[in-house]
């Protein structure tokens, strides 16, 4: 596994944006990499996914507004948080190490065994 830590959240007012960092510390080739939130009393669910070669994936409750990137050579990758609305509020974690599976419809993120400690985004209306 590798330690990954993340920053950015924090409390913003709707139609604002933030920008939360995933960085892996102390390990290379870190995979497919993915953005989730988890919501009070709910699971996990993919929010984005990134491949090694920047090809990306989006829940459909973010597309156009939340942007996934990544720079290889500094284990990092971040989600760029945009037009930000309440029902964004929840607990966003980064996962690392993830399998990326290219097919008809697109591709399909399967998450990794490493994940951060979680970063909390509050959105007020």
């Amino acid at each position: 596994q590798v330690q990954l830590v993340e920053s950015g959240g924090g409390l913003v007012q709707a139609g604002g944006s933030l920008r939360l960092s995933c960085a892996a510390i102390g390990s290379y080739g870190l995979g497919a990499m993915g953005w989730y939130r988890q919501f009070p009393g709910k699971q996990r669910e993919l929010v984005a996914a990134i491949n090694s070669r920047g090809g990306s994936k989006y829940a459909d409750s973010v597309k156009g507004r939340f942007t996934i990137s990544r720079d290889n050579a500094r284990s990092t990758a971040w989600l760029q948080m945009n037009s930000l609305k309440p029902e964004d509020t929840a607990v966003y974690y980064c996962n690392a190490g993830g399998i990326w599976e290219a097919n008809a419809g697109g591709a399909d993120y399967f998450e990794g065994s490493s994940w951060g400690q979680g970063t909390q985004v509050t959105v007020s209306s």
